[in-house]
């Protein structure tokens, strides 16, 4: 079984020619940063072939990082860049933005302001149809405001979504998943979204296995299908090692097949992503 992480984040210190947004040293998930080079090791440690990259949005709209680390290792990263949707030069930038080697699509996150508003009050409704007409697959993370991207979804069915941490809000924990995690469950019936079983094991004070997760994971993937449902670790915000984060996946689920397995843990999202070099 082929296994590719469907989000891990990498990013760089701070420095005056590299400046973080203005959150960003209260945001970010560890005080060292995690470089391309430590983030290698630690895939083949816990067995993970490839992973997506998604630079975080405390260091701002930036990909050159990602971009640089995906020349460098094309066989082992893929990108989800970050697009300034709020300048007027974004809409040009989109129609080229996958002629970028290792750009897959592009990450948004609505969990906080201005974003959020941008979303809600249909600011950005120009970037949804230039994704779709460019073919260019877009995760969102966006806890809360699960209705707004069920219209996105009605709307543009040719466009295709990943719902990041199965849309649960950053501060839920334990019980209160039960309730949390009920929105993304709605979306199942669209066929253009698809959610990312990323960064569970967070969402819960218990050790590992993180058995409270399980009936949880079984849901959605009831929902969704085993080729709607991507497993992903979000390492750096994980309070567990990276092999357990794969673990709780390829050998605590008991509920799970080996053909589940292999479309979750990677074959899904090669293939959602059009990820060709990881088909």
């Amino acid at each position: 079984m082929i296994i590719n992480d469907a989000q891990v984040h990498i990013w760089a210190p701070e420095t005056p020619e590299r400046p973080w947004s203005q959150h960003g040293k209260t945001h970010a998930h560890r005080a060292v940063p995690l470089g391309k080079d430590e983030l290698l090791r630690e895939m083949d440690a816990a067995g993970v072939r490839r992973a997506v990259l998604v630079p975080p949005s405390f260091e701002g709209d930036r990909n050159d990082l990602v971009l640089e680390a995906a020349r460098l290792h094309p066989d082992r990263f893929g990108i989800m860049g970050r697009v300034s949707v709020e300048h007027p030069e974004a809409r040009n930038v989109l129609r080229n933005w996958k002629e970028q080697p290792g750009m897959l699509g592009v990450r948004m996150t609505f969990h906080k302001e201005p974003q959020r508003s941008w979303l809600l009050e249909g600011k950005i409704d120009w970037f949804w149809e230039a994704a779709e007409r460019y073919e260019i697959p877009v995760m969102v993370f966006a806890p809360g405001v699960v209705p707004k991207i069920a219209e996105v979804a009605a709307r543009h069915p040719k466009l295709r979504l990943v719902m990041d941490h199965l849309a649960l809000p950053l501060h839920v924990r334990d019980a209160a998943l039960k309730e949390a995690i009920a929105p993304v469950l709605t979306l199942a019936r669209y066929p253009n979204v698809a959610v990312k079983a990323s960064a569970l094991p967070k969402y819960v004070t218990e050790p590992y296995p993180f058995r409270s997760l399980h009936p949880y994971i079984e849901r959605v993937i009831q929902a969704f299908g085993r080729q709607r449902v991507f497993w992903g670790s979000d390492f750096t915000g994980l309070q567990c090692t990276y092999r357990q984060a794969v673990t709780l996946f390829s050998e605590e689920l008991a509920f799970l097949s080996d053909a589940d397995k292999e479309w979750i843990m990677g074959r899904g999202i090669a293939t959602w992503l059009d990820w060709k070099s990881a088909l």
